[in-house]
Protein backbone atom coordinates (compact mmCIF):
# COMPACT_ATOMS: atom_id res chain seq x y z
CA UNK A 1 0.00 0.00 0.00
CA UNK A 2 2.78 2.45 0.87
CA UNK A 3 4.72 1.51 -2.26
CA UNK A 4 1.64 2.14 -4.41
CA UNK A 5 1.20 5.57 -2.86
CA UNK A 6 4.87 6.36 -3.48
CA UNK A 7 4.55 5.27 -7.08
CA UNK A 8 1.46 7.45 -7.43
CA UNK A 9 3.51 10.45 -6.29
CA UNK A 10 6.06 9.74 -9.03
CA UNK A 11 3.37 9.29 -11.66
CA UNK A 12 1.56 12.49 -10.65
CA UNK A 13 4.79 14.49 -10.76
CA UNK A 14 5.79 13.04 -14.12
CA UNK A 15 2.33 13.65 -15.59
CA UNK A 16 2.35 17.28 -14.49
CA UNK A 17 5.78 17.87 -16.01
CA UNK A 18 4.75 16.24 -19.27
CA UNK A 19 1.46 18.16 -19.46
CA UNK A 20 3.16 21.48 -18.59
CA UNK A 21 6.07 21.34 -21.03
CA UNK A 22 4.26 22.86 -24.01
CA UNK A 23 2.02 25.38 -22.23
CA UNK A 24 4.84 26.78 -20.06
CA UNK A 25 7.77 26.73 -22.49
CA UNK A 26 6.97 30.18 -24.00
CA UNK A 27 6.68 31.82 -20.56
CA UNK A 28 9.93 30.19 -19.40
CA UNK A 29 11.68 31.39 -22.56
CA UNK A 30 10.33 34.90 -21.96
CA UNK A 31 11.55 34.80 -18.35
CA UNK A 32 14.97 33.71 -19.56
CA UNK A 33 15.06 36.57 -22.07
CA UNK A 34 14.13 39.10 -19.38
CA UNK A 35 16.97 37.86 -17.18
CA UNK A 36 19.43 37.71 -20.08
CA UNK A 37 18.62 41.29 -21.07
CA UNK A 38 19.16 42.42 -17.50
CA UNK A 39 22.41 40.50 -17.01
CA UNK A 40 23.98 41.62 -20.28
CA UNK A 41 23.07 45.23 -19.49
CA UNK A 42 24.72 45.16 -16.07
CA UNK A 43 21.54 44.53 -14.09
CA UNK A 44 20.91 42.08 -11.29
CA UNK A 45 18.27 39.63 -10.23
CA UNK A 46 16.38 40.28 -7.00
CA UNK A 47 14.48 37.20 -5.84
CA UNK A 48 11.98 36.52 -3.07
CA UNK A 49 9.54 33.76 -2.29
CA UNK A 50 6.50 32.78 -0.28
CA UNK A 51 5.60 29.35 1.04
CA UNK A 52 7.97 26.79 -0.47
CA UNK A 53 9.31 29.61 -2.64
CA UNK A 54 11.27 30.89 0.37
CA UNK A 55 13.57 27.86 0.03
CA UNK A 56 13.78 28.10 -3.76
CA UNK A 57 14.96 31.74 -3.74
CA UNK A 58 18.42 31.02 -2.23
CA UNK A 59 18.74 27.98 -4.47
CA UNK A 60 18.25 30.18 -7.54
CA UNK A 61 20.69 32.74 -6.20
CA UNK A 62 23.34 30.06 -5.68
CA UNK A 63 22.86 28.83 -9.24
CA UNK A 64 23.27 32.38 -10.55
CA UNK A 65 26.27 33.29 -8.37
CA UNK A 66 28.00 29.96 -8.82
CA UNK A 67 27.16 27.63 -11.60
CA UNK A 68 24.39 25.47 -12.92
CA UNK A 69 26.09 22.69 -14.89
CA UNK A 70 28.95 24.62 -16.46
CA UNK A 71 31.67 26.93 -15.25
CA UNK A 72 30.93 30.60 -15.86
CA UNK A 73 31.43 33.89 -14.09
CA UNK A 74 28.91 34.58 -11.35
CA UNK A 75 25.76 36.47 -12.26
CA UNK A 76 24.48 39.17 -9.90
CA UNK A 77 21.65 37.87 -7.72
CA UNK A 78 20.27 38.95 -4.34
CA UNK A 79 17.73 37.15 -2.15
CA UNK A 80 15.32 39.54 -0.47
CA UNK A 81 14.17 38.81 3.06
CA UNK A 82 10.91 39.22 4.94
CA UNK A 83 10.66 42.93 4.18
CA UNK A 84 11.23 42.38 0.49
CA UNK A 85 9.33 45.52 -0.58
CA UNK A 86 11.62 47.80 1.44
CA UNK A 87 14.71 45.90 0.35
CA UNK A 88 13.62 46.12 -3.26
CA UNK A 89 13.05 49.88 -2.87
CA UNK A 90 16.59 50.26 -1.54
CA UNK A 91 18.42 47.90 -3.92
CA UNK A 92 16.59 47.88 -7.27
CA UNK A 93 17.81 49.90 -10.20
CA UNK A 94 16.33 50.26 -13.68
CA UNK A 95 17.33 47.21 -15.70
CA UNK A 96 17.09 44.80 -12.78
CA UNK A 97 14.62 41.90 -12.68
CA UNK A 98 12.49 40.92 -9.68
CA UNK A 99 11.77 37.18 -9.52
CA UNK A 100 8.80 36.34 -7.26
CA UNK A 101 8.38 32.66 -6.42
CA UNK A 102 4.85 32.31 -5.10
CA UNK A 103 4.49 28.75 -3.91
CA UNK A 104 1.59 29.28 -1.55
CA UNK A 105 1.56 30.61 1.95
CA UNK A 106 1.27 34.27 2.88
CA UNK A 107 1.89 36.32 -0.24
CA UNK A 108 1.20 39.86 1.03
CA UNK A 109 4.94 40.59 1.24
CA UNK A 110 5.52 39.36 -2.31
CA UNK A 111 2.63 41.40 -3.64
CA UNK A 112 3.96 44.51 -1.88
CA UNK A 113 7.38 43.83 -3.42
CA UNK A 114 5.72 43.55 -6.83
CA UNK A 115 4.17 46.97 -6.34
CA UNK A 116 7.59 48.32 -5.32
CA UNK A 117 9.13 46.73 -8.42
CA UNK A 118 6.76 48.61 -10.68
CA UNK A 119 7.55 51.80 -8.80
CA UNK A 120 11.21 51.22 -9.68
CA UNK A 121 10.34 50.38 -13.29
CA UNK A 122 11.95 46.96 -13.28
CA UNK A 123 10.76 43.81 -14.99
CA UNK A 124 9.08 41.14 -12.92
CA UNK A 125 9.13 37.36 -13.42
CA UNK A 126 6.50 35.56 -11.34
CA UNK A 127 6.36 31.83 -10.70
CA UNK A 128 2.92 30.97 -9.34
CA UNK A 129 0.45 28.12 -9.09
CA UNK A 130 -2.91 27.74 -10.80
CA UNK A 131 -4.38 30.42 -8.49
CA UNK A 132 -2.34 33.21 -10.09
CA UNK A 133 -5.14 35.79 -10.11
CA UNK A 134 -3.55 38.15 -7.56
CA UNK A 135 -0.61 38.49 -9.94
CA UNK A 136 -2.47 39.11 -13.18
CA UNK A 137 -3.61 42.56 -11.99
CA UNK A 138 -0.02 43.51 -11.16
CA UNK A 139 1.67 42.49 -14.39
CA UNK A 140 3.00 45.09 -16.78
CA UNK A 141 3.45 44.34 -20.46
CA UNK A 142 7.13 43.46 -19.98
CA UNK A 143 6.48 41.17 -16.99
CA UNK A 144 6.33 37.38 -17.26
CA UNK A 145 3.98 35.00 -15.45
CA UNK A 146 4.84 31.30 -15.26
CA UNK A 147 1.68 29.81 -13.75
CA UNK A 148 1.97 26.11 -12.99
CA UNK A 149 -1.39 24.50 -13.84
CA UNK A 150 -1.75 22.78 -10.48
CA UNK A 151 -2.72 23.68 -6.93
CA UNK A 152 -1.07 20.93 -4.88
CA UNK A 153 1.93 22.60 -3.27
CA UNK A 154 4.47 19.75 -3.55
CA UNK A 155 3.76 19.41 -7.28
CA UNK A 156 3.98 23.19 -7.76
CA UNK A 157 7.32 23.29 -5.96
CA UNK A 158 8.67 20.43 -8.09
CA UNK A 159 7.69 22.27 -11.25
CA UNK A 160 9.01 25.62 -9.98
CA UNK A 161 12.36 23.93 -9.36
CA UNK A 162 12.33 22.51 -12.88
CA UNK A 163 11.44 25.94 -14.31
CA UNK A 164 14.34 27.54 -12.43
CA UNK A 165 16.69 24.87 -13.75
CA UNK A 166 15.39 25.41 -17.29
CA UNK A 167 16.02 29.15 -16.95
CA UNK A 168 19.58 28.55 -15.72
CA UNK A 169 20.27 26.10 -18.53
CA UNK A 170 18.87 28.50 -21.13
CA UNK A 171 20.92 31.39 -19.69
CA UNK A 172 24.07 29.31 -19.89
CA UNK A 173 23.23 28.38 -23.47
CA UNK A 174 22.74 32.05 -24.39
CA UNK A 175 25.82 33.26 -22.53
CA UNK A 176 28.23 30.38 -23.25
CA UNK A 177 26.89 28.72 -26.40
CA UNK A 178 26.35 25.03 -26.96
CA UNK A 179 28.18 22.74 -24.60
CA UNK A 180 30.79 20.59 -26.30
CA UNK A 181 30.42 16.89 -25.62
Amino acid sequence: MVEQRIQQQFFEGADLKYQSAEPLSRAVADATQALLTSITSGGKMLVAGSGFGVSLAPHLRSLMLGRFERERPGLAAVVLGEDSAAELQALAQPGDVFVAIDAGGPRAGLLAAADAAHGKEITMVVLADAAAEPWRDRLAETDVLVAVPHERRPRVMELHLLVLHCICDALDLQLLGEQET
